[in-house]
């Protein structure tokens, strides 16, 4: 998630999308659903346009058996205005390197 926040703050989509598999599932309550690594790619550059300085992410819960893991974090953006939750399943490839698979986004309503 280190990589995640640090790839998000200097706008660098392409970093953010090399976190998912190849086949990875995004879905989000800001955009339609991203099915694929170049789709979840051209979803973070629209996210990540201007740089997101104050990106924070952190893990919540975590957990992991055999080449399957999941974690549940909180983010937030725009000084607090924008944050939720977010759980993903990732799994272990090839390469010993672990991948988001599957990522759901829910946010939280702010009170102004």
């Amino acid at each position: 998630m280190d990589r995640m926040t640090a790839a998000y703050r200097a706008g660098d989509a392409s970093a953010c999308a090399a976190m998912f598999t190849s086949d990875a599932q995004l879905y989000s309550p800001y955009a339609p659903p991203a099915l694929g690594r170049q789709a979840i790619e051209a979803l973070h550059r629209e996210w990540t346009r201007d740089g997101v300085p104050d990106k924070e992410l952190k893990v919540l819960q975590a957990g992991r058996s055999n080449q399957t893991a999941w974690t549940l974090s909180s983010y937030s953006e725009d000084g607090g205005k924008t944050r939720g939750t977010s759980l993903c399943v990732w799994q272990r490839e090839a390469d010993g390197n672990w991948r988001i698979h599957l990522c759901s986004l829910n946010s939280e309503v702010v009170s102004p």
